[in-house]
């Protein structure tokens, strides 16, 4: 039986009140029952669509009734609605595809328009089957035509031909079914090669397993240049409310550093060797469906409480790390002369107190530690340059070098842990990784 889809009768757009308790069911889905601010710019945007008569919503308003921004600030270089924006539109068709799979009406948020708009969802209705035309004339109406089968037998005969055709199909499923079960079994081994290798999956399966997802978050490098050129350091709810640009702007400079400094602010860029780190661990998940890509600029508190957290960079231009600063007893910080060293916090017998990067040894802090909540795992990737940095990539991604790792901790299960990488280089090349020190943190589980 063939299906056409058809949209309701007459009444094509709902009704506001019909639209309004859509927007309500959706405000209190699972996908914003713990996003505050994303639903809070759903029932704004609603309110003044519905429930005032608008037809157009600015940014720059939601921006000051929502994220509480100043009437005049400029869109151009805080990008807090478009960012909260996407995430809410993604959160909408999520609930829609899940919850809401049933909802007659369904809501969506237009791309460059804030204004919700509603419609019914199409249904399909069947198409009836073809009859034939009446008075069409049978074999034995026709005189000297041979005579009709007996019924009973056509029943005996049909019901022996259904079994038959039903086993066929069975057969043939049940071939079907080992053929892709075995196909399956085999593409996925080829895409998830690290599972098959023991330390390597020890500390990936808990980073990549059913829920929830893991976010790499990437420094912002256009935040730690304009710390560099304004000799100014920012807090983390600075970087996270976008107040250190306004700071930046209300300082004494000359024309051509001020037009610099406010380009500068809208760029998104990143670290070369960081990407290409990134691009590694984003090979572990080849169907892209775990891990998701952002810049620390993008990154939003409410995916820190529900998601693994990938950091890479270290704080001077990535300022999340801010939120475990006191929780790491190795960092990396500028010494006095402008130079990225890591500090150990707690020195013990034969550590250093400071790590200096020389001209062919760095260093690389790598932490696995719970996310503030507990309930997910937060990895720190902490390099003085870039051939630390890859250093750590191998590291994470080595069998030898995390089996080594495992004999070291005498552990079959990685607890979490902070180590420190000593990396011999040339430029371009990390050639070898030795530990220096780590610490492990069993009663954190």
């Amino acid at each position: 039986m063939q299906t056409v889809a058809t949209e309701p009768g007459p009444k094509q757009v709902p009704d506001p009140e019909t639209c309004w308790a859509v927007l309500e069911l959706v405000a209190a889905s699972a996908q914003l029952r713990r996003a505050a601010r994303l639903r809070e710019l759903l029932l704004y945007i609603g309110r003044r669509s519905l429930k005032d008569n608008c037809d157009r919503i600015h940014e720059a308003e939601i921006g000051s009734a929502v994220f509480e921004r100043p009437a005049n600030y400029d869109t151009s270089v805080d990008t807090i609605v478009r960012v909260n924006a996407t995430e809410l539109r993604k959160r909408v068709e999520a609930y829609f595809e899940t919850e809401g799979l049933h909802e007659k009406v369904i809501m969506e948020i237009p791309r460059g328009n804030y204004v919700p708009v509603f419609r019914y969802r199409s249904v399909e209705t069947p198409t009836p089957p073809h009859v034939p035309a009446a008075g069409a004339a049978s074999a034995g109406d026709t005189p000297g035509a041979i005579p009709a089968i007996p019924e009973s037998f056509l029943r005996r005969s049909h019901a022996l031909a259904e079994r038959i055709v039903a086993g066929l199909i069975i057969v043939a499923l049940a071939v079907g079914c080992v053929y892709f079960w075995n196909r399956y079994r085999s593409l996925d081994r080829s895409l998830y090669a690290w599972r098959n290798q023991p330390s390597v999956a020890a500390l990936w399966s808990d980073l990549l397993n059913e829920r929830p997802d893991t976010d790499i978050v990437l420094a912002d490098a256009s935040f730690g240049l304009l710390e560099d050129i304004s000799k100014k350091s920012f807090s983390f709810d600075d970087y996270l409310n976008r107040n250190y640009i306004s700071q930046l702007q209300n300082q004494d400079l000359n024309p051509e550093t001020r037009a610099a400094m406010n380009r500068i602010a809208v760029w998104t860029l990143g670290s070369q060797d960081e990407f290409k780190l990134a691009e590694r661990f984003q090979a572990l998940d080849p169907l892209g469906r775990k891990i998701h890509l952002y810049n620390a600029h993008d990154y939003m508190p409410d995916l820190l409480k529900k998601d693994n957290l990938i950091l890479i960079g270290s704080q001077i231009s990535n300022p999340w790390d801010e939120l475990f600063e006191n929780r790491t007893n190795f960092v990396t910080e500028l010494d006095s002369d402008g130079a990225i060293a890591v500090i150990n916090r707690s020195p013990k017998a034969g550590e250093q107190q400071i790590y200096p990067q020389t001209n062919s040894v760095e260093y690389c802090a790598i932490a696995y530690l719970p996310n503030p909540d507990h309930n997910g795992i937060v990895l720190l990737i902490e390099g003085t340059n870039a051939e630390a940095t890859e250093a750590a990539g191998d590291f994470l991604l080595s069998e030898n070098q995390l089996s080594n790792f495992e004999n070291v901790l005498h552990v079959t299960r990685f607890p979490y842990f902070e180590v420190l990488l000593k990396v011999s280089s040339v430029p371009g090349t990390p050639l070898a990784s030795t530990i220096e020190a780590y610490r492990t943190y069993p009663n954190l589980h």
